[in-house]
């Protein structure tokens, strides 16, 4: 396995290592919509700049994307993600 896949791979993983990130790819993964940050924050016990922490971290690791309209931000899982990690999302979440 190359370095860099390895490196992928690590970031990845840190980023769904967190409970709170790997349930938020996981309310992703089954919205058929983008999801605004707003409702991230109304679901979790959470400040708005922890959310958008959380939420930083996992389109770092190449997991989400955003698009934004207005003040809103809406994230959706990567559409580009390989077929690994993919299978890896189908296992976790």
């Amino acid at each position: 396995m190359a370095l860099d896949r390895v490196d992928h791979s690590v970031e990845v993983l840190k980023a769904l290592a967190d409970p709170t990130r790997l349930q938020m790819v996981g309310i992703l993964k089954r919205s058929p919509d983008p999801v605004c940050i707003c409702d991230f924050t109304a679901a979790f016990d959470l400040s708005q700049p922890t959310i958008s922490h959380h939420m930083a971290r996992l389109k770092d690791a190449g997991l989400v994307e955003v698009t934004k309209a207005g003040i809103w931000a809406y994230y959706r899982v990567a559409s580009q993600l390989d077929a690994k990690t993919r299978a890896l999302l189908d296992i976790l979440v």
